[in-house]
């Protein structure tokens, strides 16, 4: 009992031009993983309602679509098997003939192990079956952890292990890589189909469990888990390892593609992750340390060496030590310079009251109210009144008057005399 391809004839004209019985699938949906196949008739095309039921025909035609496989029960041994797609006659005095397709050695190896040939002398069998599997990939399995899975966060540049604890959520597919082991495991001898979502749950059961060890493949790559939706083919790789002793070798089912649309951490991983990070950075950096020490010693020496800055402009030198904390040690170094320069232009913009003595930086002594003496040498503007001590206003650019010169502060007009030649006023 074997299979001999119909060479040499279309598939119109094996099926248009006999009258003899030929069993077929016309198509099976992305739901469908097995479905039992039926007897019809070469010209009519109908289904043959007259004949034994579970019974092969001698000489029987047998079509094996494009990503199927089809296998042959004989009182529930598999005696046959095809994966390439044709037309097929099927002959009780041939031999078991194996066509592998793109399924390879692995569908062969399952044959030679699990097949088991019958010999009836002639005799016509009770029971014989064609069964017809998906062999395309079943896409768009979704899935999901309904609670959080560990994840192992490793970076080796801090030297940081931890364990968190994660939400992942995306979409699988996968392919029976070997129908006989899913045959003999899953399905054997339904009625007339077997659908996906009947073993789905069990399927994405079992993926959620591979997923941490599978995870725990992944972070020994170093890749953290907020970058896992761009590493998704190592990550559908390191599944199919960890599920090849179930899926491969008790199934039947490899993993083919495996998407990841969102990773999620606790909000408290994700900072707990961060504060560590943080910390490892400054432990281990003592280059960082060592610049921080410095800066700070080096602040107090330049403030020393500035007199007219005193013991206040060097707590301000350390002042910028410590916010720059471990940063450049040059920028440390600037910034409490400028420090240092602008205290010492406040202390050189204070005066001293010669009245009382007391140091003061506004117009007034604040102790006795006595007014800032004018700086030697300064004037009056006689068009703003501001006070300068250069050869020009500072405010509106007048020039300084000549010796002897005043303005009037009525009119304005430059005079020498002790009134104004424009409006008399006395000069003051």
């Amino acid at each position: 009992m074997g299979l001999i391809l119909a060479a040499g004839a279309s598939l119109s004209s094996v099926l248009g031009d006999q009258w003899k019985e030929y069993f077929y699938c016309s198509e099976l949906g992305n739901d469908v993983l097995m479905r039992k196949g039926e007897k019809h008739h070469g010209k009519s095309g109908l289904l043959n309602r007259g004949g034994s039921d579970n019974v092969i025909t001698n000489g029987s035609t047998v079509v094996v679509n494009e990503g199927q496989c089809m296998i042959i029960v004989d009182q529930g041994a598999i005696v046959d098997i095809c994966a390439e797609p044709g037309a097929y006659t099927y002959d009780t005095s041939s031999e078991p003939s194996i066509f592998s397709g793109n399924l390879g050695e692995s569908l062969m190896a399952s044959f030679k192990q699990f097949a088991a040939r019958v010999s009836y002398g002639g005799v016509t069998p009770k029971d014989q079956r064609i069964y017809y599997f998906n062999t395309k990939d079943i896409i768009g399995n979704k899935y999901g952890t309904a609670s959080p899975v560990p994840y192992r966060v490793v970076d080796r540049n801090i030297n940081l292990d931890v364990d968190i604890a994660i939400r992942c959520f995306g979409e699988y597919a996968y392919r029976l890589a070997d129908p006989i082991l899913f045959y003999k495991h899953i399905a054997s001898n339904v009625t007339y189909e077997y659908r996906k979502d009947q073993i789905e749950n069990q399927l994405r059961t079992e993926l959620l469990t591979a997923l941490q060890p599978a995870f725990s493949r992944i972070s020994d790559l170093g890749i953290r888990y907020s970058a896992l939706p761009g590493h998704a083919a190592e990550l559908g790789a390191a599944l199919k390892q960890e599920l090849s002793g179930i899926w491969g070798a008790q199934y039947g089912i490899e993993i083919t593609a495996f998407g990841v649309s969102s990773v999620k951490a606790s909000a408290e991983d994700e900072a707990m992750i961060k504060e560590l990070q943080k910390t490892a950075v400054y432990k281990s950096d003592e280059m960082k340390g060592a610049a921080y020490t410095n800066a700070k010693t080096q602040a107090m020496v330049e403030a020393a060496k500035n007199q007219n800055a005193g013991p206040m402009m060097a707590f301000a030198g350390l002042n910028m030590a410590e916010q720059a904390g471990s940063g450049d040690m040059a920028a440390i170094l600037a910034a409490s310079r400028r420090e240092q320069e602008a205290g010492a232009a406040r202390m050189q913009a204070s005066w001293k009251c010669p009245k009382c003595g007391t140091a003061n930086t506004g117009k007034f002594c604040v102790e006795c109210g006595t007014a800032k003496p004018a700086p030697a040498g300064a004037w009056k503007c006689p068009k703003c009144g501001t006070e300068n001590t250069g050869k020009f206003c500072t405010e509106c650019g007048t020039a300084r008057p000549a010796a002897g010169e005043w303005a009037c502060p009525k009119c304005g007009a430059v005079n020498t005399g002790k009134f104004c030649t424009e409006c008399g006023t006395a000069r003051e």
